[in-house]
């Protein structure tokens, strides 16, 4: 028996928790390591096709521009777990996964969008923005508005 249905689009599942946690903290912390250096070879290098296509180094240089400028640091996005504001996505073989570190004095927000590349979650799309992380008003509490 022949299974000439692997490897195709429509056998994309949606990746675990501890992989959607793993894929978050990955591509973050490329970014970071792109930013601190000035060097986004990387994090281009480490993308799907089609991201590599439209952004060079350069290009991602200046898209970032204001992370260097505002001398934001990533790297605790290693030992954080992200707060994910949206369930994630799957559409075809893209994976989209918004949320936010929580942090002092930055929270990082974030909006990522993956592709399945022969298997492999690579990023295709990525923004990142950093907010000062003083509570808003109603958001003091911890509370779940959906439990009863």
């Amino acid at each position: 028996a022949q299974d000439g249905n692997k490897g195709s689009p429509s056998n994309v599942a949606m990746p675990s928790a501890e992989k959607i946690t793993l894929l978050v903290r990955t591509a973050l912390l490329t970014l970071n390591n792109a930013v601190q250096s000035g060097n986004y070879t990387v994090l281009r290098d480490t993308s799907a096709p089609g991201f590599r296509e439209v952004n060079s180094p350069a290009q991602l240089a200046r898209t970032f521009s204001s992370l260097e400028a505002q001398n934001i640091e990533l790297s605790a996005v290693a030992i954080m777990v992200p707060q994910l504001t949206d369930t994630p996505t799957l559409e075809k073989n893209f994976l989209r996964i918004k949320g936010y570190f929580p942090g002092q004095p930055v929270r990082i927000y974030f909006s990522l969008l993956f592709q399945d590349v022969d298997g492999y979650w690579k990023h295709f799309g990525l923004s990142v923005n950093p907010v000062s992380s003083s509570p808003l008003p109603g958001e003091a509490s911890q509370s779940n508005p959906g439990a009863e």
